[in-house]
């Protein structure tokens, strides 16, 4: 996101201006704790010196940007609200710093027990896993690349297709795959759900999918760093917010082998419907509904039969 040239500031002038950042931050209703993530990511200073304000007595502090545009970044954030993460350029995500844009969503840290889901799912049904069969899963709606990085990690034998039909997010989730050395791993496709993978039916150990389940009224009413920044085509899930979900399970089970895992991330308050939708379907069974870290029902997972 910025040049890699760099821009020497004292410790003092670095400390005055985090302490002004934080003054703002408490007065817009923003965690200051943002002030020193983006200090860690464009001044490299970790958690311990900011917390301790050490740096303060520094002879110099070698910044990413030069101290003017990081109050103009800042300014961005109070005033515009733009989330922290576009302004780095960066996401931490499960044990990875991903690159972020306007082009795709912010992966959330509820999104990352999906992958652990996905993991115990393909465990307990599958005892030939870890061996030399292939495996072969998809990632629906990559955006980042988040959960096909996560995916490829975790299943160090399986190719993963990533599939998103923005060509910018493409590019986004790319550059991410190619930094982390998953490039030769992860195959990637822009298009519409399981289009691009015409030829892979009944081939794929897993289907994932973080897809977009907004109801399209309440989208404009997010707070505002989701509602003005986010794309709204990853966040709106047409009028009851299930327009995706009812194409996932549609149409997964043509791609599915016997026994392969769907799971998807939902909404709050979805999990019913999304249970009734795969039930009426037919071509799913052992269906369970997960919670997220926060006890919130985030998750659904079924098997095709």
């Amino acid at each position: 996101m910025y040049s890699p040239k760099t821009w020497a500031v004292s410790g003092q002038e670095l400390w005055q201006w985090r302490d002004e950042a934080c003054a703002a931050a408490t007065a817009a209703a923003i965690s200051s704790a943002e002030v020193d993530w983006l200090l860690q990511e464009l001044a490299g200073l970790d958690r311990l010196t900011l917390r301790l304000e050490s740096f303060k007595h520094w002879p110099q502090v070698q910044l990413r940007l030069s101290l003017s545009e990081l109050t103009k970044l800042w300014q961005k954030r109070i005033e515009a609200r733009v989330p922290v993460q576009y302004l780095a350029g960066t996401a931490p995500w499960r044990q990875f710093n991903l690159t972020v844009s306007p082009a795709v969503l912010i992966p959330r840290p509820e999104t990352e027990l999906i992958i652990d889901l996905a993991v115990v799912a393909a465990q307990s049904s599958s005892p030939e896993l870890g061996s030399s069969a292939p495996e072969v899963w998809a990632d629906l709606g990559t955006g980042s690349g988040a959960i096909a990085i996560g995916l490829a990690t975790a299943f160090p034998k399986a190719t993963v297709y990533a599939v998103d039909c923005s060509p910018d997010a493409i590019a986004v989730a790319q550059q991410n795959a190619t930094e982390l050395g998953l490039i030769d791993r992860i195959q990637f496709f822009q298009g519409a759900w399981f289009q691009p993978l015409n030829g892979l039916e009944g081939q794929l150990r897993g289907m994932v999918s973080n897809p977009p389940y907004i109801p399209s009224a309440m989208v404009s009413s997010l707070q505002p760093e989701v509602a003005w920044h986010e794309p709204h085509l990853a966040l709106d899930g047409g009028e009851d917010g299930l327009d995706c979900i009812r194409h996932l399970v549609a149409t997964a089970p043509t791609y599915l082998k016997p026994g392969g895992i769907w799971l998807i991330e939902m909404m709050a308050g979805q999990a019913e419907q999304v249970v009734e939708l795969l039930e009426r379907q037919g071509d799913y069974d052992r269906i369970q509904v997960h919670a997220d870290l926060a006890g919130i029902d985030r998750f659904v997972l079924a098997h095709r039969r």
